[in-house]
């Protein structure tokens, strides 16, 4: 196949769910963790969320190989109230980790009004907002944060200390899907930037920084990335690791192994994540709640653009936007990205669209 071309080879969404789930039921790992790892990275794809979506499945494999990830995990669940919980993932997918957790932390939240629950000894989980639609979905307010090894740059210095340390925050809308706000406290995320260092394109000046912490546009000599509004993104990206890592017991950012550039099988990474879930029914009724926050969104949304044919959103916007356009026309993924596929299983050729 041609090298170069970007973005047109498409998958079928369901076709390439059995398929993924197939190929982890052959390495040996839970249904529960494949359902989980499979729901949240095609959710994630369909919605433009390509950093985090499908484009991992390979990296994932390779890691249940080398030992990394525990394919068949005896996650831990203990209460130490009425509203919080905290959770050993024993090394299991991060994406099943944090699926017991959400839902621990919504079992709390029925019982006393808010739950929380804390995971160590986790992997990587992908997408926050895999997470915080599951509580928005059901009428809570959901919350979800996770730690990562040491990327963004410490405001002031030369070097990364604290990883990407997302935040999400979803709510329940009247006439459409959640309000879902899903953000790196670094002005990009790093799967973002090894896009396009597989694209081989040039990344904007300011998201990236040498090991010098000068910045740079060669994707291949970024070492470390800019956090979101300066000195702000870098707060919050601290106040991320104490709810993960401080909270649960963990490794800090700059302590836990990198994702990529070690050997898989070298070390467990102890990646720690925090949910919560709010129960709206203990403050108004979730019908006049959803009501309420439509009429926000949709205020927002008809306000004046800036440009002609500008469009004004609201945090989610553009992923529901494609989360209908590739439910329709298929997940697109770059040649690269494909042949990782067929290295696992020659079969993933079934999941292309004609």
């Amino acid at each position: 196949m041609p090298r170069g071309r970007t973005c047109v080879i498409r998958f079928d969404a369901a076709k390439l769910s059995e398929l993924m789930a197939n190929e982890l039921a052959r390495q040996n790992v839970t249904s529960d963790s494949a359902r989980h790892v499979v729901a949240s990275l095609i959710q994630t794809s369909l919605r433009g969320v390509d950093s985090h979506g499908i484009n991992l499945f390979p990296h994932y494999c390779r890691g249940v190989v080398a030992g990394r990830v525990n394919p068949r995990p005896n996650i831990h669940v203990s209460r130490g109230g009425a509203s919080t919980a905290m959770v050993d993932a024993d090394h299991a997918f991060g994406h099943h980790a944090g699926a017991v957790a959400m839902e621990e932390a919504m079992a709390l939240a029925r019982q006393s009004g808010m739950g929380a629950a804390s995971v160590r000894n986790s992997t990587h989980f992908a997408a926050a907002a895999y997470f915080g639609l599951m509580a928005a979905e059901c009428d809570f307010l959901g919350f979800a944060f996770t730690n990562a090894d040491a990327l963004v740059k410490a405001f002031g210095a030369k070097e990364a200390f604290f990883g990407t340390n997302p935040i999400c925050f979803t709510a329940p809308l009247h006439d459409e899907g959640p309000y879902c706000l899903d953000m790196a406290t670094s002005l990009v995320s790093w799967n973002r930037i090894n896009n396009f260092r597989r694209e081989k394109r040039n990344i904007p000046e300011h998201w990236g920084f040498d090991a010098d912490g000068h910045s740079v546009t060669d994707p291949g000599k970024a070492t470390s990335l800019n956090p979101a509004g300066g000195y702000k993104g870098y707060g919050l990206g601290m106040m991320v690791e104490v709810l993960c890592a401080i909270l649960a017991g963990g490794p800090i950012g700059k302590d836990i192994p990198p994702m990529y550039t070690l050997p898989l099988g070298s070390n467990k990474r102890r990646v720690s994540h925090f949910f919560a879930a709010l129960d709206i029914s203990r403050f108004v009724e979730p019908a006049v709640f959803r009501k309420n926050l439509q009429a926000v969104v949709d205020r927002v949304r008809s306000m004046p653009p800036l440009s002609d044919g500008g469009a004004v959103m609201v945090a989610g916007d553009p992923e529901k936007i494609s989360l209908a356009r590739r439910t329709n026309e298929g997940i697109p993924i770059h040649d690269a990205q494909y042949s990782e596929f067929l290295e696992l299983n020659r079969e993933f050729q079934g999941a292309l669209l004609a």
